[in-house]
């Protein structure tokens, strides 16, 4: 995705989120070209939603927590210098017949103005906030956001808006409306059918079967809280996680099932929200069911994200498929200070060795986007410093904000690069041993090819300008070919040869390395640890 150039640059902006279940504050720096670096955040619960569905308005004790709330936000928001404090309510105070009460008593207490947001403006400011978190630019998609009191829906073709949709089901809402005092099966079955015949009556099906579906909000990055947690994927972030229908449907059939205390204590689940996740993934699992995607990409950023970006008046761009992802790789790599001219050569020579080898490997497409973005990370440790810098690039690649990928797929290209040098994969080292098999499989024998192609830049100067690659029944047979200028490449191949020992196991053959006229290379001493 590219953003265009703005009038404004690093504008440091507090956006607050009055919601029905929560009220939530990002203090962040909006850059010219739209990226968003945040600088604090606040949080507080005091669920304006409450009772709302029965008496119509927000309760005094709700009001007073929640503008208490506001007041210690706006004060973060001025000691941390923002120039700008935007505050917005949705669906609780847009419904309650006691909202403007609520809106002068924050005044009154901040002097900022409470900006109450229709439900097609607040479904406006979650697509904004996933259009430049994601890329929309091919194909159909339908942005969700399931608030405490209504559900947002944008349908966008080929990043243009054609439908939006506000529809009262909040989780909070058709929580106190279906499971209270306690949750069971067959209310929630109830609820699911008050939903489906909503969305039957407000949202078309004809051409928006299978279309993308992103769904924002705390019921979705808990939904994948949950579901990582079950897979052993420890993640700073859960933006991005796929989870499938069947995934949902399991998730929702377990935790209707048990106890709010008990869903106090769920992996993955932020226990301030047990009581009411179980309508939100109800109301999920009923868009899900009207649309039929291939399954649900979770987005961290939503309203208060998209506010962001409407006070900078930054406009995010449609982005077509793989842009947003290769541009928030390189743009990770350059916050590191990488090595650019290295990390580019081993990147191709680790894709000249994969094509060669990824029949052989049952390698495919997406484990060469994979294997390259590890590749061109591979070295961003040394930004902390040289010692050990493999295992700080796990670290700093596993922490880092990257666009268009899922967190396991974000896990898989940290582990790859740690493995580039150093010891070899193993069960006992931190965060690989929770992993399944399969991954397990797939980082060695990515991580084997990184290595290789890594020694084959041994000198950092891109001498080998191409590899021949020639496999048979007893042998890998690797010739490297100096690059235009290069005159020697003596130093690559006693690089390459050293680091060899893993791609032997995974091939389960022996590698030898040989320079252009012939001249087989070997070690002086045999290791894989540089």
């Amino acid at each position: 995705m590219t953003l265009p150039t703005s009038p404004l640059a690093d504008v440091r902006i507090a956006a607050i989120d009055i919601g029905s279940n929560s009220v939530r504050q990002i203090v962040a720096d909006v850059s010219q070209a739209g990226t968003i670096r945040v600088v604090d955040e606040m949080k507080a619960m005091p669920r304006l939603g409450d009772g709302l569905e029965s008496t119509g308005a927000l309760s005094q004790l709700a009001i007073d927590s929640a503008v208490a709330a506001v007041q210690r936000m706006v004060t973060l928001a001025r000691q941390l210098a923002a120039a700008r404090i935007e505050i917005v309510a949705t669906s609780a105070v847009r419904d309650a017949s006691n909202a403007e009460v609520f809106t002068a008593q924050v005044l009154a207490a901040t002097g900022h103005t409470v900006r109450v947001l229709s439900g097609e403006e607040e479904a406006l400011l979650c697509y904004r906030s996933a259009l430049a978190h994601f890329e929309l630019g091919a194909g159909r998609t339908v942005v969700m956001d399931i608030g405490g009191g209504s559900l947002e829906l944008v349908l966008a073709k080929d990043g243009l808006i054609e439908r939006v949709a506000s529809l009262p089901f909040g989780a909070v809402r058709l929580t106190e409306k279906f499971l209270t005092p306690v949750v069971r099966p067959r209310r929630v079955r109830a609820l699911r059918e008050h939903v489906r015949e909503g969305l039957k009556k407000a949202v078309p099906v004809k051409d928006w079967r299978g279309a993308q579906v992103i769904g924002s909000g705390g019921t979705f990055t808990n939904l994948a809280g949950i579901v990582l947690s079950r897979q052993h994927v420890s993640v700073r972030s859960p933006h991005g996680t796929r989870v499938t229908r069947a995934e949902l449907e399991h998730v929702l059939e377990w935790l209707q099932r048990i106890e709010s205390i008990e869903r106090q204590a769920v992996p993955g689940l932020n226990p301030a929200r047990a009581d009411i996740i179980v309508a939100g993934l109800a109301v999920a699992a009923e868009v899900l069911g009207r649309f039929d995607p291939r399954d649900l990409l979770t987005s961290a950023y939503g309203i208060r994200e998209g506010l962001l970006l409407e006070a900078a008046k930054i406009e995010p761009t449609v982005a077509d498929p793989g842009v947003s992802r290769e541009r928030s790789v390189r743009e990770f790599a350059e916050r590191c200070h990488y090595e650019e001219p290295h990390a580019r050569q081993v990147m191709a020579l680790s894709l000249q060795l994969f094509d060669a080898l990824a029949s052989k490997l049952d390698l495919t497409a997406a484990d060469r986007l994979t294997l390259a973005d590890a590749a061109l990370l591979h070295d961003v440790g040394y930004h902390i410093n040289y010692e050990k810098h493999h295992k700080h690039s796990f670290h700093l690649i596993s922490h880092a904000d990257l666009l268009g990928m899922t967190p396991s797929e974000q896990i898989t290209i940290a582990h790859i690069a740690r493995y580039h040098r150093g010891a070899a994969p193993k069960l006992k080292h931190p965060g690989f041993g929770d992993l399944d098999k399969s991954a397990q499989r797939r980082i060695i024998k990515l991580s084997a090819i990184l290595r290789f192609a890594d020694g084959m830049d041994r000198g950092h100067v891109s001498a080998v300008g191409k590899m021949s690659v020639k496999w048979s029944h007893d042998a890998l047979r690797v010739t490297a070919h100096e690059a235009e200028g290069a005159t020697n490449v003596r130093l690559e191949c006693w690089g390459a040869i050293r680091k060899r020992r893993l791609l032997e196991e995974v091939i389960d053959k022996p590698v030898f390395v040989f320079l252009p006229d012939g001249t087989q290379v070997s070690a002086d001493e045999d290791g894989d640890g540089e």
